[in-house]
């Protein structure tokens, strides 16, 4: 599922415009990166949570010629599955 797919039900779920739907869904992406930016984790009880992660320096090696590189530290955004998340998973399994 897309943007566009996920704006569409969206809106039929909420029975909104898909405009409106739009503008719920960006809203709601950009208020979750401005808090991952400040350094804020954002968590939804039984759906999961997103905090930024810290990445060492480390050597890495180009996989054509095998030179060694140095790959700088990094922050990079992350997600964790809530318990209700998982088991909603688990539980279609077979489903696909």
């Amino acid at each position: 599922m897309n943007k566009g797919e996920f704006v569409e039900a969206l809106a039929d779920r909420l029975d909104i415009s898909r405009a409106l739907a739009e503008r719920a869904l960006t809203g709601v992406l950009e208020i979750i990166s401005e808090q991952l930016v400040g350094g804020e984790k954002v968590a939804f009880t039984g759906f999961g949570s997103f905090e930024v992660s810290g990445r060492a320096a480390r050597t890495g090696r180009n996989p054509q010629t095998g030179a060694a590189i140095k790959i700088p530290a990094s922050k990079v955004p992350k997600f964790s599955a809530g318990a209700t998340l998982k088991a909603a998973v688990n539980a279609s399994k077979g489903k696909r």
